[in-house]
C-alpha cells in the first residue's frame, strides 16, 4: 500500500499534465517495470488514467485516485499517531 501511495502522491503533483514512468520511477524508488506493473494495477482500479502523447504515457491521478489518496493519508495519520506499523 506505501508504494501505490508514493505512486498517487507523484500524479497527483502531475496534475492534469501528467507524469512520465521514469519520473515516477526516480520520485518513488522504483524499478520502471515495477512502476508499469503497479500503474496498471491503478489504472484497473481506477485511481490513475494513462494517456499516451507524443512520444510518451503519461499517468494522471483521477477524482476517485484524489478521494482514495486522502483517506489513505487519513489511515497514515491515524496509524503514526498510534505508533503502529502497517
Amino acid at each position: 500500500m506505501g508504494i501505490m501511495g508514493d505512486i498517487l502522491d507523484v500524479t497527483m503533483e502531475g496534475g492534469r499534465t501528467g507524469v512520465i514512468v521514469s519520473a515516477i520511477s526516480r520520485r518513488a524508488n522504483l524499478s520502471h517495470y515495477a512502476v508499469l506493473d503497479k500503474c496498471e494495477k491503478l489504472v484497473s482500479a481506477g485511481l490513475v488514467e494513462s494517456v499516451k502523447n507524443d512520444r510518451n504515457r503519461v499517468y494522471m491521478i483521477t477524482e476517485k485516485g484524489l478521494q482514495f489518496f486522502q483517506e489513505f493519508r487519513r489511515f497514515q495519520n491515524l496509524v503514526e499517531s498510534m505508533n503502529l506499523r502497517y
